[in-house]
């Protein structure tokens, strides 16, 4: 029989699983005692390591001081407060104000609605079209789940919202097309920088840029989605800095506290603040129970510390360019069909002879976790503070996977 845990992403008549009893680092343990290397730091998020005692520390220190408290009118809290300010200075958005929630999930559709907010605050309430790109993946809200370009994880759930469309992923002209076709209709163009959750596939050359000008061409908002690209992933604190465009909107989660505690949030820029704060007795009727949760602030607070104390996002750099090099090798040996990514994200395309779980669950049994999308895919996140044997070590046992 399964158990009474429903899980995630897994075949609900499922009976076992493994179990993660602890982490230090770049690797975890399970039951067992099986030792693996941590390869896809969880699900994209563990970016200062498993097992940080400083952490738990910051953490316990604000238990003992106050676990939680609303931040509904008019209530606020100290860490809240200054983790706003601290990524408003982070972010590449100017005079940028942040609204905190608990997941990523809950960014995107805090986002979404906001953009239509703003427009309809502007006095354009017809602007309710957001577009975005298939092989997107943007959580699993109704929001979100309307702005998938996975068709798989919208099935079976009925009417989404409506005036939510996909493009074609890399397709800037059919971009031009639909916002010219609609131009007084399109209230946000959201985005990955990066699409991570499909099987990473970084952006072609000059998209975001021609993203941005269509934007600004038509009157519509461009929302980042960095829930995964964002704490320094690529190298540096935004995507939008590595690939040098600026959105009006940028969701964030995970790699925020590195998931030690769950947080996510929107970097809400002039465009939409403008529109919110313009009227003194409008008031924004929106917000989750735990956003500004005081303890999970601490965690982001602490963790931006570490990231910032350890130079992780330069390791970033190095620790990916080793990845790339010995994953391109496999590759050139024709061990896999292909590499896509960008300083410290990769997906591994296999031939069509390969299956992706199955080489999936022989590295798990050589001790080095990955991540199975689809048949084809094989993803690599590691963790920031990855050794360099632990990176050689992931290559080799993938190697080995596929011979």
């Amino acid at each position: 029989m399964p158990s009474a845990f429903l899980h995630p992403f897994a075949k609900p008549s499922r009976e076992t699983f493994t179990t993660i009893t602890h982490g230090k680092g770049a690797l975890v343990w399970d039951d067992t005692g099986h030792e693996m290397i941590d390869a896809m730091a969880s699900l994209w998020y563990c970016n200062i390591g498993h097992g940080r005692g400083d952490m738990a520390d910051a953490i316990a220190a604000q238990v003992r001081a106050v676990a939680a408290y609303s931040c509904f009118d008019p209530f606020t809290n100290a860490p809240a407060d200054h983790l706003a300010e601290k990524i408003a200075d982070l972010a590449p958005i100017d005079d940028a104000r942040v609204f905190f929630g608990s997941s990523g999930s809950e960014a995107i559709d805090t986002a979404m609605k906001l953009a239509r907010l703003a427009h309809v605050r502007n006095g354009q309430p017809q602007r309710r079209l957001i577009i975005s790109r298939r092989r997107g993946y943007h959580g699993t809200n109704y929001g979100g789940t309307s702005a998938q370009g996975l068709p798989l994880n919208k099935e079976g759930y009925g009417t989404l919202l409506d005036d939510v469309v996909q493009v074609p992923s890399d397709d800037v002209e059919a971009l031009s097309v639909l916002m010219s076709e609609r131009s007084d209709e399109v209230a946000a163009v959201l985005t990955e920088p990066l699409q991570g959750a499909a099987g990473v596939y970084p952006p072609g050359d000059g998209y975001l840029a021609e993203t941005r000008r269509l934007c600004d061409q038509h009157g519509a908002l461009l929302i980042f989605d960095e829930v995964i690209t964002g704490f320094g992933r690529l190298g540096t604190w935004f995507a939008a800095e590595h690939y040098d465009v600026t959105p009006d909107m940028i969701t964030f989660a995970k790699g925020v506290t590195s998931g030690y505690l769950p947080l996510g949030g929107v970097i809400v820029g002039r465009a939409v603040s403008d529109a919110l704060e313009s009227d003194p007795d409008f008031m924004l009727r929106h917000g989750y129970t735990y956003s500004g949760h005081p303890t999970s602030c601490a965690a982001a607070l602490k963790n931006i510390e570490i990231l910032e104390q350890h130079k992780l996002l330069k390791a970033a750099v190095g620790m990916g360019y080793r990845l790339e090099r010995g994953l391109r090798a496999i590759a050139d040996d024709g061990g896999i069909d292909h590499v896509r990514g960008e300083v410290a994200v990769f997906g591994v395309g296999l031939r069509e002879d390969q299956n992706a779980m199955e080489i999936r669950d022989r590295m798990i049994g050589r001790g080095v976790i990955t991540r199975a999308i689809g048949t084809d895919t094989l993803t690599y996140c590691p963790p920031l503070v990855t050794t360099d044997a632990q990176v050689d070590r992931i290559v080799d046992v993938l190697a080995e996977a596929v011979a």
